[in-house]
């Protein structure tokens, strides 16, 4: 079973038909919407800010998602997305060993395995990040662009429904392993 860890608290939280394979380690204040994956060795590490994932996101094999510490401010209300947190929105796939820390993926984006993204960068509806590229803090992605390189630079404009198709690919996924683990 996953690692489900509470920290000063504050409980992760999930929606229905979410899919957390045994090596997952999800700690503190996680919030995620329906049919989430969370694959082998992943971290989701909301333990000084929130780590908040829309519906049927998934996080692939050893990815870590994690948070900038506030710096001694109140942590603001409950409604407000900073940039602090880090926010994947619906249909977000996050290849294996991807780094995201304190930034934002719209609707549909693929960050590619290896890649990184860093604090207050923000990732289009729809785009691409290649497998290793680096994303600086406060970079923005357009939607439906593909960029790559250390550091990132835009590359392309990307293929329809290039990115977003990967999502609903590890839905069905996740409905295979859930099947599996009921079966035991």
């Amino acid at each position: 079973m996953a690692l489900i860890k509470s920290y000063k608290g504050v409980s992760p939280q999930w929606g229905n038909e979410c899919y957390f394979s045994e090596s997952a380690n999800i700690i503190g204040d996680v919030r995620m919407g329906d049919e989430c994956s969370i694959w082998f060795n992943a971290v989701l590490r909301g333990d000084v800010a929130r780590v908040i994932l829309g519906n049927r996101v998934n996080v692939q094999d050893g990815s870590c998602l994690h948070v900038t510490n506030f710096g001694g401010e109140e942590r603001p209300s409950e409604d407000f997305i900073n940039g602090n947190d880090i926010f994947l929105e619906d249909d977000v796939t996050v290849g294996h060993n991807a780094t995201l820390h304190a930034c934002h993926v719209k609707k549909g984006a693929l960050i590619g395995m290896g890649s990184t993204v860093l604090d207050k960068a923000v990732i289009g509806e729809g785009a691409v990040i290649a497998a290793g590229a680096l994303v600086l803090g406060g970079t923005q992605v357009g939607e439906h662009e593909l960029w790559a390189g250390v550091p990132a630079k835009f590359i392309k404009k990307t293929r329809p429904n290039q990115a977003e198709s990967f999502a609903q690919h590890y839905v069905e996924y996740s409905k295979e392993y859930i099947k599996e683990q009921k079966g035991k």
